[in-house]
């Protein structure tokens, strides 16, 4: 039985992680959907970070999968080698940090905002940041129903403290890119997996919302690792 610790991203609730949890446990695992402190001005970086150590913990098989934001806090966790069961680590429309990066600083770093425009010009959808074009486009009507209220807002606090690592760890760790992700766009996620990671994404159906509106080919991908 491998446990899973599902990191969100800003926001930081576990209901984002709702659709997959009962899919990974069907199959026989444990699924931990954190929830990460978006809304306290007073945690950043390394108070996620510490959820997330928290929760990997002692078990002795553990993948941890990072959505968006959650890629900085995992990627801090996953280098400390504190964590001897810790046997993966996913990166689902994630932002991937390079050693001592902010969160604040990468999205220039890695040029997300032309790449995200770029997209939209070829893709016929608009080029001004709406969350309903970029994030909800392609989940069910039903499911953004169901989680009203969800979200918590995210404070600025957790872009500015560097992701502290020195190095990647030598254990697996696999690029998730969503084919139709507007937000962080697959030939961008590509680049930046690459050059980041050395790394080739495997690609999947869905938006940047993945784990809400394709939950069934996610977990069968994680389930398979």
């Amino acid at each position: 039985m491998t446990t899973f610790v599902l990191v969100p991203g800003a926001g930081g609730d576990a209901w984002y992680w709702h659709r997959v949890v009962p899919l990974l446990t069907a199959a026989g695992h444990e699924a931990v959907a954190l929830d990460l402190p978006a809304d306290d001005p007073a945690s950043g970086l390394p108070e996620y970070a510490r959820i997330v150590s928290n929760a990997v913990g002692s078990s002795p098989d553990v993948i941890l999968v990072a959505q968006s934001l959650g890629g900085f806090p995992a990627a801090q966790v996953a280098a400390t080698g504190e964590h001897p069961g810790l046997r993966a680590i996913v990166f689902v429309n994630a932002m991937i940090p390079e050693p001592g990066e902010t969160a604040g600083d990468w999205w220039e770093h890695v040029g997300q905002e032309s790449a995200m425009r770029s997209a939209a010009e070829a893709g016929g959808w608009t080029t001004d940041f709406e969350v309903e074009a970029y994030f909800l486009h392609d989940v069910p009507p039903e499911v953004l129903a169901s989680g009203a209220g969800q979200e918590k807002p995210q404070t600025d606090t957790v872009f500015a403290v560097p992701c502290d690592f020195t190095a990647w760890p030598p254990i697996t760790t696999r690029v998730v890119a969503g084919r139709d992700d507007r937000f962080f766009p697959v030939t961008f996620q590509q680049s930046v997996a690459r050059k980041r990671l050395g790394v080739e994404p495997d690609v999947l159906p869905g938006g940047h919302l993945i784990a809400l509106s394709r939950p069934w080919e996610l977990a069968d991908y994680l389930v398979a690792i």
